[in-house]
């Protein structure tokens, strides 16, 4: 018996962003049961020119459909494309008499409407999965009315979902302990984010190597490094300026899309970093290999993100970053264990069981500087232990594809 799966809530494939469709593409591309088919909702951004007249297409194998909402509706096309997607998923289910399917949902956009939607699922004896990503509500991004639709979209989904996925321990704990029908059920799974572990190709004498650093008057072994999205709740503020409350002699190279950014212009007027020449902004790096040997010859990485599950960033610092400055939250702490260092922020949330004796970052660089390369390099063979028995996706999409094919 073939186990079909519809994975709705990603922008498609190829991964072009972020966190979701990174996962979907290595859920996907690396299975391991010939029983198991994917159907991928693809939001139509006007690349999918390879679509039949059905709007559907191949991506290695993979059954992809391009779903196109209204553009006027704007932030609520979000919304329009989950439902539109689920809806042509459902008649493809109808009209190929699709046994026993599965509704993978990544997010919470939909969750005032998913109980009429649950009953449609249920009705073609199909089952729904979500994954409701991190507390999306808690995102400082978003306007109060914004967090309150988010905060009942997640108690909609909790209520109506046949199996929730937490990608972060925390994120798993904080659903049982707020909705204790989640715990009581027994439907509450976790499954972690996977990452990448090889290692870079290039070596330090290779062109584009010595060309970066030199364009950004930078050093290897000479730098901490923060690579992320250029958004306030990363913290980005706070580590700029404990950073330049330190009397390190290393740089701070920070790898974002600050370009055209009004936050940007925001930490200027509030830290004046451009008056502290080690701190340096150089934009994006989308080479890979490139991107993973920066990682690999830092002499620290710097993790300031406070909400959400497993964060990616995180997990590639501790596969190719010996040592870590980590922000002492539970979702981090439940990921990076006892393989880096921690550092706190006053009165945060959701801080960990430790944060209270963590120290502030600045004084946690000055600890850091102290380290020998051998006490990093005990800190970075941790840091990949937990990576190669946790996170590799070999390992989440074995443990996907169990459940999807699990009979409930």
């Amino acid at each position: 018996m073939q186990h079909h799966v519809f994975i709705i809530g990603s922008r498609g494939l190829p991964a072009k962003y972020g966190g979701f469709e990174t996962f979907v593409e290595n859920l996907v591309t690396r299975r391991q049961r010939e029983d198991v088919v994917y159907h991928v909702a693809c939001l139509d951004d006007g690349s999918y020119t390879q679509a039949d007249e059905r709007g559907h297409f191949s991506f290695q194998g993979v059954d992809c459909f391009v779903v196109n909402p209204p553009k006027w509706l704007g932030p609520a096309r979000v919304i329009a494309y989950d439902m539109m997607a689920l809806d042509y998923a459902l008649s493809m289910v109808r009209r190929e008499n699709i046994l026993k399917p599965v509704f993978c949902i990544l997010g919470n956009t939909i969750g005032p409407l998913v109980a009429g939607v649950a009953k449609k699922i249920h009705a073609v004896g199909g089952q729904l999965f979500v994954n409701p990503d991190g507390l999306e509500f808690k995102r400082s991004k978003w306007p109060k009315p914004v967090r309150a639709y988010l905060k009942y979209a997640e108690k909609c989904m909790a209520k109506h979902a046949d199996v929730i996925v937490s990608d972060n321990e925390g994120i798993q704990e904080y659903m049982e302990r707020t909705y204790p029908e989640v715990k009581a059920s027994q439907k509450s799974i976790f499954i972690a984010y996977g990452t990448d572990t090889a290692a870079s190709t290039l070596t330090a004498g290779d062109e584009k190597v010595r060309s970066w650093y030199a364009q950004h008057d930078v050093k290897e072994e000479e730098y901490y490094l923060i690579v992320g999205r250029f958004v306030p709740e990363n913290n980005y503020e706070t580590m700029i300026r404990e950073f330049m409350a330190s009397k390190t002699k290393r740089d701070l190279v920070i790898i974002t899309n600050y370009e055209g950014n009004a936050f940007f212009e925001q930490l200027r007027t509030a830290t004046h970093f451009d008056e502290d020449p080690r701190v340096k902004f150089v934009g994006t790096v989308y080479d890979r290999d490139l991107l993973t040997y920066i990682r690999e010859n830092a002499f620290a990485y710097l993790h300031g993100h406070s909400v959400g599950g497993t964060n990616p960033g995180l997990l590639e610092a501790l596969s190719y970053t010996d040592l870590n400055l980590v922000l002492d939250v539970a979702f981090n702490h439940s990921v990076a264990r006892d393989a880096c260092m921690y550092w706190k922020i006053a009165h945060m949330d959701d801080a960990s069981e430790t944060a209270e004796s963590s120290p502030v970052l600045a004084d946690a660089i000055a600890q850091a500087d102290e380290l020998t390369r051998v006490e990093r390099q005990t800190y970075g063979a941790q840091a990949k232990y937990i990576i190669a028995r946790d996170y590799t996706w070999e390992k989440i999409v074995g443990q996907y594809e169990e459940i999807f094919t699990h009979e409930r």
